[in-house]
């Protein structure tokens, strides 16, 4: 049996709060689509992400391919329940000078206890530069009873 993911509504609450997260507009990641077990975001870069070598900092891109996949596992979980990332794993491919990132993740496995994503981060050229998976802990959201 397939599984559905949330509604629209649901979903919109997502973009609602990502377009709001302080963290979110600090680092410039910009949600382009969620939904259906994918996720899109994108960062413009700038030298604030860059490393003292001149080129886009590591972190920069888990950050991206990791809020990549939890979003996309996020958008198949059930309403009341929610994600922490357990573990997370990165290839770098290729160094990044600057221009636009976007990470493209997708969902694996969203269960009641665990979910699983992948994700490919591409530069502006559309060269992978970066390919990582995630382990997620599925629990209750915050303020919700445990789903039955």
């Amino acid at each position: 049996m397939e599984q559905e993911g949330l509604s629209e509504r649901h979903l919109q609450d997502i973009r609602d709060r990502i377009a709001s997260s302080p963290f979110h507009n600090w680092f410039g990641l910009r949600l382009v689509q969620i939904g259906g077990g994918t996720a899109e975001v994108t960062v413009d870069l700038s030298e604030d992400h860059h490393n003292m070598q001149g080129i886009v900092h590591g972190g920069v891109i888990s950050t991206l391919a990791d809020t990549t996949m939890g979003l996309a596992v996020r958008s198949m979980l059930k309403p009341g329940l929610t994600h922490r990332t357990a573990h997370l794993s990165v290839n770098y491919l290729a160094k990044v000078e600057g221009g636009l990132l976007t990470g493209r993740g997708r969902s694996v496995h969203a269960g009641s206890k665990m979910g699983y994503g992948e994700a490919d981060i591409v530069d502006a050229s559309g060269t992978l530069v970066a390919r990582a998976n995630a382990t997620f802990i599925v629990l209750p959201a915050p303020g919700t009873a445990s789903p039955g």
